[in-house]
């Protein structure tokens, strides 16, 4: 995978996944929350993503599953919100992430390798 593909997984996953868990953790969770701990928190599932994707690329489904188990990880520890609420806004997360990755790579802006999804 390339350095360039690795680089638009963390953007993608820190603007996507940022805002996904801020609106999530803002309505579910607690309403005083503020966009930088929203924003620190997605910066932990976007940088695990994006190395478990350099180096796990060709692996399928490793690098996704990995960050969408970090990230609901670090909800549940930064939020003390329970495992279910944190499973929630996690997967909300990832998946939305996976499918703003997944149409760059139908353009061909990256790989789709970066989602677990090896290159024929």
């Amino acid at each position: 995978m390339a350095i360039l593909d690795t680089f638009v997984i963390l953007a993608v996953s820190l603007l996507v996944g940022g805002l996904v868990i801020f609106t999530g953790v803002r309505f579910v969770v607690d309403d005083t929350v503020r966009p930088e701990s929203a924003l620190l928190t997605a910066a932990v599932g976007a940088v695990v993503w994006a190395a478990i994707s350099f180096y796990a690329g060709r692996v399928p489904v490793v690098g996704p599953v990995t960050a969408l188990v970090i990230w609901i990880v670090v909800i549940v520890l930064q939020y003390s919100s329970s495992w279910p609420t944190a499973a929630v806004l996690g997967f909300v997360a990832w998946f939305v992430s996976v499918v703003a990755l997944y149409a760059l790579g139908t353009l061909d802006i990256v790989s789709l390798s970066v989602l677990g999804v090896p290159e024929v």
